[in-house]
């Protein structure tokens, strides 16, 4: 067998390859004379170049879905994903600048370790084959132990990440006994070879009567996994996924890791972390028709249910916001699997859109976080609402930049939380799940309490003396600028949804047809 791979066959990675000699020119900096500023600017450009390329290659209309290696399809999903990885993680190197510039320890490992993390999380949501979908999972994973535990001064920085190692072990082997008894029963490691005689094609998404006929075809292809072990394999591989989004049953880990991790490093693990876990899946589910074994979706959705109703409930009771936005993030990802199984021709641009909008909109929250912190002692983390008590008549900007994100999180119109909830719910009724609309509205009902509440805290009569306070010139800084971005995105976004709309809707699945194309 001719494993000869030429470098034109290896040009749709382009953007991957990109971040991954960023990685290699960052090492050699650090080898040579340590200079934070540097090292942190030379990530930027590189991340900044495959961003670059990813728009030119997503605007220019050159585009043709490509297989690398077999291993690898590099379509408009794809490519739509990677868009929103990179920007998150522009923004978790920017406000890791400003958190981390006062650690008098080694800062510039940090930005080598996120570099790498990126690229096994842009390889993740193209992977069309089980062994680049572990391959890349692990690459993704195994930076984030360190990146968690880096401020190893505090306790609960090197506790949350040992706990993450653990766990995330465990997953991962659920993760690869499952893909064995899978590949038992298929005989394929491929997402395509597990469809058997179909073929691939681009599928027009946005082609109600072209979808309606894929998801006639797509039930029959449960038969196929219909053997005890076919399940188990599946079982085990969606527990497995549902730990790394940190779904219910399998969230215990969320509050506790999110409180520990530095604030820059707890945004990267709710957004690229996540970003790259439900684009892997979604076109996992649908590329091997995993997504018409009824017992795998009733699975599913006891998941996304479970997700919501623990996820808020558990929120109400917090008084620490980053185990709020922990908690938030768990019933976030229920609603967008409610919208995954609806298997609706809407389906995959509205998970589009909310992927996007809670990106941003995270971003923005934990980024006021980051820059009220600090990377030293427990108490210097601004995780504590009463830390945000009277925040207004000190730091009224900051202050309205953390609203409008606990606004769009509560799906409150005219911003991007809102558009992205609307269109779940379109979705779901479209396909007439009632109880799912039902869920996801009744979520977001109890969920509106507790964000509510962070921003009552904030208009409050402020402490004689605050405890913690951001820099007095934080919005001239990267990382405050980012941060003021992210709020001035979620708004236009609420306002004038359409472009992010027109994109996520061209934002193609390569997926396999029978028949339809006949």
């Amino acid at each position: 067998m001719n494993f000869t791979v030429s470098f034109a066959e290896l040009m749709p990675l382009a953007p991957v390859m990109i971040v991954a000699l960023t990685a290699v020119v960052v090492m050699l900096l650090i080898a040579i004379k340590r200079n934070h500023n540097l090292i942190a600017t030379v990530s930027v450009i590189g991340l900044n170049l495959a961003l670059a390329n990813i728009l030119l290659t997503m605007f220019s209309g050159g585009l043709k879905p490509a297989t690398v290696m077999n291993l690898f399809m590099v379509d408009p999903f794809g490519l739509f994903y990677q868009l929103v990885i990179l920007i998150a993680a522009l923004a978790c190197c920017t406000l890791s600048h400003a958190y981390i510039d006062s650690y008098k320890d080694n800062r510039e490992e940090l930005y080598l370790l996120m570099l790498v993390s990126v690229m096994g999380a842009m390889l993740m949501v193209v992977s069309s084959h089980l062994a680049s979908f572990f391959i890349s999972l692990e690459l993704m994973s195994i930076p984030v132990y360190g990146l968690i535990a880096y401020t190893y001064q505090r306790s609960k920085s090197l506790e949350a990440g040992v706990k993450y190692l653990v766990l995330s072990a465990t997953a991962s082997a659920m993760l690869l006994m499952g893909m064995a008894y899978v590949y038992a029963v298929m005989g394929s490691l491929s997402f395509a070879g597990q469809v058997d005689d179909m073929f691939w094609a681009l599928t027009k998404t946005q082609d109600p009567q072209l979808m309606m006929q894929l998801q006639t075809y797509v039930p029959q292809m449960g038969d196929k996994f219909s053997s005890v072990y076919g399940i188990l394999g599946l079982g085990l591989m969606v527990a497995a996924v549902a730990f790394k989004l940190s779904l219910a049953p399998f969230h215990k880990w969320t509050p506790d890791v999110y409180a520990g991790a530095p604030a820059p490093i707890a945004t990267f693990l709710a957004t690229v972390a996540k970003v790259a876990m439900i684009g892997l899946f979604v076109r996992y589910l649908l590329s091997s028709g995993v997504i018409g074994v009824e017992s795998i979706k009733t699975i599913i959705t006891v998941i996304a249910v479970l997700s919501i109703i623990v996820g808020n409930l558990l929120a109400v009771k917090q008084v620490n916001l980053k185990r709020i936005l922990a908690y938030s993030s768990i019933a976030h990802f229920g609603y967008l699997l409610l919208g995954l199984v609806s298997a609706s021709f809407l389906s995959l641009t509205s998970i589009g859109v909310y992927v996007a909008t809670y990106t941003l909109t995270t971003i923005g929250a934990f980024g006021s976080i980051a820059l009220m912190s600090s990377p030293y002692n427990n108490s210097n983390e601004a995780e504590s609402l009463a830390d945000y008590r009277g925040l207004f008549w000190r730091r009224p900007v900051l202050t309205a930049t953390l609203t409008v994100m606990m606004l769009s999180l509560a799906g409150i119109p005219l911003t991007a939380g809102f558009i992205g909830k609307f269109l779940l719910v379109m979705t779901v009724v479209s396909e007439a799940h009632w109880f799912y609309a039902a869920m996801i509205i009744i979520g977001s009902g109890i969920g509106l309490y507790y964000y509510l509440r962070v921003m009552i805290v904030m208009y409050m009569t402020p402490p004689d003396v605050p405890r913690i306070d951001a820099d007095k010139h934080w919005g001239q800084k990267v990382g405050g600028i980012m941060v003021l971005l992210a709020a001035l995105a979620v708004l236009v976004v609420g306002v004038y949804p359409d472009p992010l709309i027109a994109i996520a809707n061209q934002s193609q699945l390569v997926a396999p047809l029978h028949i339809v194309l006949q």
